[in-house]
């Protein structure tokens, strides 16, 4: 999956960027694809970290889609679905299925690994498009001040990997 958001910038990367309607889209779907992993997790993993990781996916998560959609509605912005966006869904739905049909150390280990996988390539994206591309100065602050957030999930993914790794 994270290769796949990574291959749905390029052709972007390669006009202009996206626009601030495809960036809200982006965002809003980056964020839907996490707390749909992290629901699953919560549900099907016996591991408490890896329950306790999935819950804080689908808070912190649903938190920032809150204030995207809350500042698309101001700024009177529709979201618009795009490539990216598209490939976010898919890949995302591609992990669910694949994770549903795990169990035990088998989910927990593939799930920790997706999530520090897409971590990283939401960061890449965020830094390398998303706030370069982004015009409206309150959407690009949002995606600059919900940035810190995704470094720290990464980090705790990462911490969380090498657990089970052991």
């Amino acid at each position: 999956m994270p290769a796949l958001f990574a291959a749905a910038l390029l052709p972007a990367q390669a006009q202009q960027g996206p626009t601030d309607p495809q960036i809200a889209h982006i965002v809003v779907t980056a964020n839907t694809v996490d707390v749909d992993a992290g629901k699953l997790a919560q549900k099907t993993s016996k591991n408490k970290e890896v329950r306790k990781f999935g819950k804080q996916m689908v808070t912190d998560h649903t938190a920032v889609n809150k204030q995207a959609t809350a500042l698309a509605k101001k700024l009177k912005v529709k979201p618009e679905a795009n490539d990216t966006s598209a490939s976010l869904k898919k890949g995302g739905d591609e992990n669910l299925a694949k994770l549903k049909k795990l169990k035990g150390k088998d989910f927990d280990k593939a799930y920790v690994d997706n999530e520090v996988a897409y971590h990283q390539a939401v960061l890449d994206a965020v830094d390398k498009t998303l706030i370069p591309s982004a015009k409206n100065a309150e959407l690009k602050g949002l995606i600059e001040k919900v940035r810190p957030a995704f470094v720290q999930h990464l980090e705790h993914a990462k911490h969380l990997q090498a657990e089970l790794g052991k």
